[in-house]
């Protein structure tokens, strides 16, 4: 029997099951240590001891977060166990690798595997910020995703609508744009694959197989300097189609600041 090579006491996990409030069900550190004898979580977050990975399955539900359509079974990093207030700047800088493979896809109605979300960088609104630009949440957009799409590794990130903003305004969600994003050259399909996602200030770099590189060091990343962030890993779900699924595996992850 395998196991995976993961330390989960820095992070919480969304499953795409609702909890008695009618919220994503979410198992917080310490108790996400014992996952694999929860009963809710089974479904969706389990391990595989044949090949010593831990199963990511997520398929659309109900259980929608605040600002999406979308289902997840997906870690967020807490660097203090238990606590979201706690978060990383691109100054602190940030390391995160991790060992992937699709385990299995659903397709579309026109053939083609449906696109999950495997790692991610989400920009948070300090309770300052949040604050001083009136809004009810500290949602601020993700600066970075990358996806399984049609057996390719794809990075997007986000550009600042109009550069000489203020930093006021550019905390505002609707000042930031999808770039057109990337696809590695890599087909890595359903085999395993490593990323590693490098952050220092006014740069990161996503990194594929040791061998593949995607640097971004502008404007916009210097200007992203106002956000705390923190990472994500596992599966965000980006279909709603009847019947959908997707199961990615993890066999490590690592992060540190």
């Amino acid at each position: 029997m395998r196991l995976p090579d993961i330390d989960l006491s820095h992070w919480k996990v969304t499953l795409p099951v609702l909890n008695e409030k009618g919220k994503p069900y979410e198992i917080d550190p310490p108790e996400i240590l014992d996952f694999s004898s929860n009963e809710v979580a089974k479904p969706y977050m389990y391990i595989d001891s044949t090949d010593g990975s831990i199963v990511f399955h997520a398929m659309p539900t109900k259980s929608t977060t605040k600002n999406t359509k979308y289902t997840r079974s997906e870690l967020r990093e807490q660097m203090v166990p238990g606590e979201n207030n706690v978060n990383w700047t691109f100054k602190d800088g940030g390391y995160m690798k991790g060992t992937i493979a699709m385990d299995a896809v659903s397709k579309d109605s026109n053939g083609k595997y449906h696109k999950v979300i495997i790692m991610q960088i989400h920009g948070r609104l300090s309770n300052e910020q949040r604050d001083l630009i009136g809004e009810d949440d500290n949602n601020a957009p993700p600066i970075l995703k990358i996806y399984w799409q049609n057996g390719k590794v794809r990075v997007k990130t986000k550009e600042l609508k109009n550069i000489s903003a203020s930093n006021e305004e550019i905390l505002h969600e609707d000042a930031w744009v999808d770039d057109e994003g990337f696809n590695f050259e890599d087909q890595v399909d359903f085999r395993k694959f490593t990323l590693e996602v490098k952050i220092s200030e006014g740069k990161m770099v996503i990194v594929l197989n040791g061998n593949e590189y995607k640097v971004y060091e502008n404007i916009h990343m210097q200007r992203w300097g106002v956000f705390e962030n923190y990472f994500k890993a596992g599966n965000y779900f980006q279909s709603r189609d009847d019947g959908a699924f997707a199961k990615v595996k993890f066999y490590d992850l690592e992060v540190s600041h």
